[in-house]
C-alpha cells in the first residue's frame, strides 16, 4: 500500500481497509464474523489475540469480560474506556472468533489464519505508522516480537522495536482473560503495575488522551 499523506486520505484508505476486513472469508473453521474498533488515525495500536464468542455480536474488540478488565487497566493509567476506543486504534492477531478447542478454552488461531490476518494488520501499520505498540496476551507479543519470550521478561519495560518496518516503542501486557493467572500473582502483579505507570507516562499515550490536543471538528462537517 503506497502512502497517503493527508490525514483525510488516510482515514479514507483505512476505512476501505475496513471493508475490505468486513468482507473477507479466508479463514473458514474460524466461528465468528469479523471483528474491528473504530477507523482512529492513532500513533497508538494496541494488538490483542482474537475476538471472543460475544464481541461477534456485540460488533467492537474487547466488549465482554476480558475487555472490561482490560479497560479497569487502561483508568489506572488516565485513561477510559470511550477515550480508548475513540483514540487508541484497536487490532488484533486474528480478527474473527476462532471457535472453541477441544478442551473448552476458546481456540488459538492457526498459522494460516494468523498469516491471512497479518496482511490487514501490515496495512493498518503502513497507514497508522505507530510510535507506541501495546501487545496484549503472548499471542500478540510473539507476532510483534517475532519470537516466544516470556511474560516477565518483557511486561513492565518499554522496548525499542518496530513493526512491519516502522520503527517505535513496544509496551507489552499480559492478556486480561479470567482464565489467566499470571497477572494474578508474583511477579506478574508487579510487572503489569509497573508497565501501566509506564503507559500513564507515556508521551505518546498523554499525548493521544489529551483532550486539548484533539483537532477541533469543522463547523460544516457533516456527520458519519
Amino acid at each position: 500500500m503506497g502512502s497517503t499523506e493527508t490525514a483525510a486520505g488516510r482515514l479514507s484508505a483505512l476505512r476501505a481497509l475496513h471493508r475490505e476486513l468486513d468482507a473477507c472469508r479466508r479463514c473458514p473453521a474460524m466461528a465468528g464474523p469479523v471483528v474491528h474498533g473504530e477507523a482512529v488515525l492513532s500513533p497508538l495500536l494496541l494488538i490483542g489475540q482474537a475476538p471472543g464468542p460475544h464481541e461477534g455480536a456485540l460488533g467492537r474488540p474487547f466488549a465482554w469480560t476480558a475487555g472490561r478488565t482490560l479497560f479497569r487497566w487502561f483508568e489506572s493509567a488516565g485513561a477510559s474506556e470511550t477515550q480508548v476506543r475513540g483514540r487508541v486504534y484497536l487490532a488484533a492477531v486474528a480478527r474473527c472468533f476462532p471457535g472453541k478447542a477441544r478442551s473448552g478454552g476458546d481456540r488459538k488461531p492457526g498459522p494460516q489464519e494468523i498469516g491471512n490476518c497479518r496482511e490487514y494488520l501490515r496495512a493498518e501499520a503502513d497507514l497508522l505508522e505507530p510510535k507506541l505498540v501495546i501487545p496484549v496476551g503472548a499471542l500478540a507479543i510473539e507476532q510483534v516480537l517475532g519470537h516466544k519470550v516470556a511474560l516477565a521478561q518483557v511486561v513492565g519495560r518499554v522496548l525499542e522495536g518496530e513493526l512491519f518496518g516502522h520503527r517505535c516503542e513496544l509496551l507489552c501486557l499480559p492478556h486480561p482473560s479470567g482464565a489467566s493467572t499470571w497477572h494474578k500473582g508474583q511477579p506478574g502483579q508487579r510487572l503489569l503495575a509497573e508497565a501501566l505507570r509506564q503507559l500513564a507516562e507515556h508521551p505518546e499515550w498523554r499525548r493521544a488522551l489529551d483532550r486539548r490536543a484533539q483537532p477541533k471538528p469543522s463547523s460544516n462537517a457533516g456527520g458519519r
